[in-house]
């Protein structure tokens, strides 16, 4: 059951490490009687804020497991309440152990993403950083959890202040000529206007950015696909840098779809996919392999269509053209070592799997391809609840622009700009509903 914002805080716990066997392990409390429960259960009393303390911890006299235990008051800890978190051993019943002595010691289970949902309640980070820290945890890539710690670190929700300041600036001007027309005179219109025109130009420039935020953040599809014996496993395992398919110089041997994921500064999603052909002797469990790399070449975001240059383009190879010619695609010649001279389209990346010739050249292209951004659009890193307030933001402001432009009565105007502070506010949780809220930190791992 998800917390109510509005609920009295209790004691709650959870292991803050991943489960596994490890060198370390955490179990993190947080709430008003983490003090009193550690005392129950570490050797070493009186414990001082700040100072990490040695010792045993210990279920009546029978010794659990020696421990580093690092106490926080409130409000100087990550939630902003008194926090207890014990470093022990690694290692499942080591961990879990200790944790049900916790809760057998008067704390709960905390819920996902709770601890960091009291630190934003409690004001140590804005809602943006708090979603943040769950892009941090969650990253697929070291490139994607640099741009989320910038998040963490405030950019995205300084901008958004400041975007927020400039609007409600002009609104307290609007405000105080309607309510006090005899003292103080309504803003000129072309002020308003050149206030509304740089809101929206910072505004449009978190947005350009939207596109490579969704692609840092969820990554791109990689299919390769081409008839039986072109070099597309080969491919695949030369792109892996390990022999993660089997090769064979025999028709079909591919009959599934084989994934695997690389961090080139993006994440990618590689996939081998079987042969593609039309033949009386396709077997129907090749037949089925047939159909998943069709479908998987229609879910791609970039095609890799490979054929095999020594033995020329056919008709089969021709068909597989087609079937993939509205997407995003590369074509691939492989096997140029099997060639003394080549012949080849100028669209064409020439390749041998077997020498490893060309292969720089096509990881080159494909990141020109997935990687196109400009640096104002690396700049900030949003997701779809953020992009979607700045949409309707940016709808509200852009009616505001046109009444100013328009001439039309302030007091209308105000209530345009009353809605986009409105939706800015949404962004750092300055206004959130409680469905909102816990929509957003159901999706963090327990002990986070």
């Amino acid at each position: 059951m998800c917390m109510n914002i509005l609920q009295e805080f209790d004691t709650i716990t959870a292991i803050a490490t991943p489960i596994g066997t490890g060198g370390v392990g955490v179990i993190r409390i947080s709430g008003e009687n983490s003090f009193e429960i550690i005392g129950k259960i570490f050797t070493k009393k009186n414990l001082e804020a700040g100072r990490i303390a040695h010792g045993w911890i210990v279920d009546s006299d029978k010794k659990i497991d020696e421990v580093l235990v690092l106490p926080f008051r409130a409000p100087n800890s990550y939630t902003g309440e008194d926090v207890i978190e014990i470093h022990c051993h690694g290692g499942i019943n080591v961990v879990r152990n200790i944790l049900d002595l916790v809760l057998k010691n008067g704390a709960r289970t905390a819920e996902r993403g709770e601890f960091t949902k009291r630190a934003f309640l409690n004001k140590k980070m804005d809602l943006s950083q708090a979603e943040a820290v769950a892009d941090l945890i969650h990253a697929r890539t070291r490139n994607f959890a640099k741009q989320s710690a910038k998040n963490l670190s405030g950019v995205l929700g300084e901008r958004i202040k400041e975007i927020r300041s400039d609007i409600f600036n002009v609104l307290s001007k609007i405000i105080a000529g309607i309510d006090f027309p005899e003292d103080v005179a309504e803003p000129e219109y072309p002020y308003i206007i050149s206030e509304f025109e740089k809101a929206l130009d910072k505004i449009d420039k978190i947005l350009a950015g939207a596109k490579s935020s969704d692609i840092l953040r969820q990554g791109v599809k990689i299919a390769i696909v081409g008839r039986p014996n072109v070099g597309k496993s080969s491919l695949f395992n030369t792109l892996l840098n390990v022999e993660r398919a089997i090769v064979t110089d025999i028709a079909g041997t591919t009959r599934d779809v084989l994934k695997e994921n690389l961090d080139w500064d993006i994440a990618i999603t590689l996939i081998d996919t079987a042969g593609i052909r039309e033949s009386e002797d396709v077997g129907k469990v090749e037949e089925i392999g047939i159909e998943y790399s069709k479908q998987s070449a229609e879910d791609a975001d970039l095609v890799l269509f490979m054929y095999d240059i020594a033995a020329g383009m056919n008709d089969e190879d021709k068909t597989i053209l087609n079937l993939i010619k509205d997407k995003k695609h590369l074509i691939i010649a492989n096997k140029i070592d099997l060639i003394e001279s080549m012949q080849s389209q100028s669209d064409e990346i020439l390749i041998s799997t077997k020498t490893g010739a060309g292969i720089e050249d096509l990881k080159t292209k494909i990141k020109e391809i997935v990687y196109n951004f400009s640096p104002e659009e690396m700049e900030y890193v949003t997701n779809k609840r953020q992009q979607d307030c700045l949409e309707k933001c940016r709808e509200s402001l852009v009616q505001a622009l046109e009444a100013a432009k328009s001439g039309e009565l302030q007091d209308l105007i105000s209530i345009d700009l009353k809605s986009a502070l409105l939706y800015l506010d949404e962004i750092t949780g300055e206004v959130i509903t409680d469905e909102i809220l816990n929509n957003i930190f159901d999706h963090f791992c327990i002990g986070k």
